[in-house]
């Protein structure tokens, strides 16, 4: 088992920044991806930012220029720096890796428990 714990989320105004953090531990042998991505109220969960562990990153639509991922693989940490935040992207963000806990095993899903963003204007 896998478990990620976020830390960051708080209340920012419309303009402001915000670092979350999301850091892994237990059996883990590899993780092949890691990322973000957020809920808000009434909406599906929506990709933010996905990079592997080459450091290829993926972007949610309309994601990429105001956030940036970064990743420590010998960590198993993985950061979202988020500029010029908007009441839209209030949202319940989730980090979320792809791990092996073996070395011939198969990669599992992994979620953590979501810290609240919320951008006032």
């Amino acid at each position: 088992q896998v478990q990620l714990v976020e830390s960051g989320g708080d209340l920012v105004q419309a303009g402001g920044s915000l670092r979350l953090s999301c850091a892994a531990s237990g059996s883990i042998f590899r993780i092949n991806a890691m990322g973000w991505y957020r809920q808000a109220p009434g909406k599906q969960r929506e990709l933010v930012v996905m990079v592997n562990s080459g450091g290829i990153t993926n972007y949610g639509d309309s994601m990429e220029g105001r956030f940036a991922i970064s990743r420590d693989n010998a960590k198993n940490t993985v950061a979202l720096q988020m500029n010029s935040l908007k009441p839209e992207d209030t949202a319940v963000y989730y980090c979320y890796a792809a791990a092996q806990s073996t070395h011939w095993g198969r990669a599992y899903d992994y979620w953590g428990q979501g810290t609240q963003v919320t951008v006032s204007s």
